[in-house]
């Protein structure tokens, strides 16, 4: 299959930030907004739950909350951060969940097995934070992906009740590894052969059944239509919904998780 790619075609469809040429805009915006949220909201920054400077997650309670919404950050898992992503918490906060902000360690630092091994270390902090709540996982792009790995991970891997875990919103995930082997940002993931076998999860079960919303946006490119597509028929019975938002591209998409009576922000709300 790998034969019908050719790194043209493959940075055409892989590439959000030359698909989106105003990017820049949205980074600067949530860089702006998210400083605010935490000079504004009650937070607790940077708790460790690893060795690493980067594993480590922001935390922002809610009054009463129902639970809690971990966010795992995109960037192709070799750049941004969680700070960049701190605005998300304003409407969740005042829907009364508590929002965990996750960051992990970077490519090419570390490979992108490595970065799961960080997902799972990070939802076990999270969960032993406060014993008695339900969390909702989400992530946006790579974000997404390391969100349904986390689906896709041994049992025995978490220290907590899987059934605390609501659901799942995956946002713009990449579940078929196979096209990235011909992607410039390769050089910096440095997948081969066996790391997309073991990394691809189209034809992997799920071992967490909680409920998914699984969502991209109808503007994003036809593979990033597809990669949702995939995991939304690969894991039918769980899937509640696959969302395709019209008008909507790689980057808005965040954007229409965090804003009421969007559709995305909706449905991941009733997951709780």
């Amino acid at each position: 299959m790998s034969k019908a790619y050719t790194p043209e075609w493959v940075e055409r469809e892989y590439n959000n930030r030359a698909l989106v040429p105003g990017h820049g805009e949205y980074f600067a915006r949530w860089e702006r907004d998210s400083a605010y949220v935490r000079s504004t909201l009650a937070c607790t920054l940077d708790i460790p739950y690893g060795g690493h400077a980067r594993q480590a997650y922001d935390y922002f309670p809610a009054a009463d909350a129902r639970g809690t919404l971990v966010f795992i950050h995109g960037g192709y898992w070799r750049s941004l951060d969680k700070r960049m992503f701190s605005w998300l918490a304003a409407s969740w906060v005042a829907a009364g969940v508590n929002v965990a902000m996750i960051n992990y360690r970077l490519a090419p630092t570390v490979r992108i097995e490595d970065i799961i091994e960080d997902s799972i270390a990070a939802l076990n902090a999270v969960m032993e934070k406060d014993p008695s709540t339900r969390v909702v996982v989400s992530g946006h792009s790579a974000g997404g992906h390391l969100t349904a790995a986390l689906f896709a991970t041994d049992p025995s891997r978490f220290r907590f009740e899987l059934s605390r875990v609501a659901g799942g919103v995956p946002v713009s995930a990449v579940v078929d590894f196979t096209p990235l082997e011909f992607f410039s940002g390769n050089a910096d993931l440095r997948l081969d052969a066996g790391q997309i076998a073991r990394l691809n999860l189209g034809h992997r079960p799920s071992t967490i059944k909680a409920p998914l919303v699984v969502a991209a946006g109808a503007a994003e490119s036809a593979e990033f239509q597809r990669q949702s597509q995939l995991l939304a028929d690969s894991w039918a019975p769980q899937v509640k919904s696959l969302l395709l938002l019209p008008g909507i591209d790689h980057f808005s998409v965040v954007d229409a998780f965090a804003e009421r009576g969007q559709p995305l922000y909706e449905q991941a709300l009733a997951l709780f």
